[in-house]
């Protein structure tokens, strides 16, 4: 008992109470725009050779850029598609080298871990990413100082569509709602992490599908996390 005790201690101070400060705090985070009409959509999860090259299809028609928050072993599998997202003008971010919650690794796995992705991602794109998320939001007491070579992204609404129980109108709605300025918006490309539904994605690209037809969403500009930060950045430079 005394042991269970000591770990669950261990468990609380090493994850969970970092995780809930610097989500509350937003210490070196990025979580919002503060452009009027500019929206961050973001994919986290992928690359999967079934989803991802179908929702890059329904980017490219509607003429809307997105950031890719990849996971490093899936980089190295489907390297074709990591560059056509690259090649198309998305923006690719990091996840971790596996899709583990950050409550679950040491801190040396972890620096490697995201070493591993950058340089699996650079050698595909030829550009080292500079953004990270930690998958489902989760830090350890020593995340954010191992990343500092990375500028944390987090988001403004998570829509729960790794669940197929969310099905295509309420996660349309869902989406529609969540048209404000600065929105930084998550949804899945892939179903085959712990916790997903694996065809879970099917309903995310139908309500994506219905969204991006909207009149409302046409009058929002879709830009990538870089395109948000430099706006941001030149608006605060032109009121100085």
């Amino acid at each position: 008992m005394i042991w269970l005790i000591a770990f669950l201690c261990c468990f609380l101070f090493y994850g969970i109470i970092p995780t809930i400060l610097i989500r509350k705090t937003g210490f070196r985070i990025y979580r919002k725009g503060t452009q009027s009409g500019m929206i961050a959509l973001t994919f986290d999860d992928g690359p999967d050779p079934y989803y991802t090259p179908r929702l890059l299809d329904i980017l490219k028609k509607h003429q809307v850029k997105a950031t890719f928050f990849i996971v490093g072993t899936k980089a190295k599998k489907y390297p074709d598609i990591v560059k056509r997202i690259h090649e198309e003008g998305h923006e690719i971010g990091m996840h971790n080298y596996r899709h583990i919650s950050n409550w679950f690794v040491f801190p040396p796995f972890l620096q490697r871990g995201l070493r591993k992705s950058a340089e699996a991602i650079e050698q595909i794109t030829g550009q080292r990413p500079i953004y990270y998320r930690p998958p489902w939001g989760h830090f350890n007491v020593c995340t954010l100082f191992l990343q500092k070579k990375y500028q944390t992204i987090m988001w403004t609404n998570i829509l729960g569509d790794w669940k197929l129980h969310v099905g295509v109108i309420e996660l349309f709605q869902r989406l529609k709602n969540s048209l404000k300025d600065g929105a930084i918006i998550v949804l899945h490309d892939s179903g085959d992490t712990f916790g997903a539904d694996k065809n879970a994605p099917e309903n995310m690209l139908a309500a994506l599908e219905l969204l991006l037809k909207e009149e409302g969403a046409r009058k929002m500009r879709w830009v990538t996390i870089s395109d948000m930060m430099n706006a941001q950045t030149k608006k605060q430079i032109s009121s100085v």
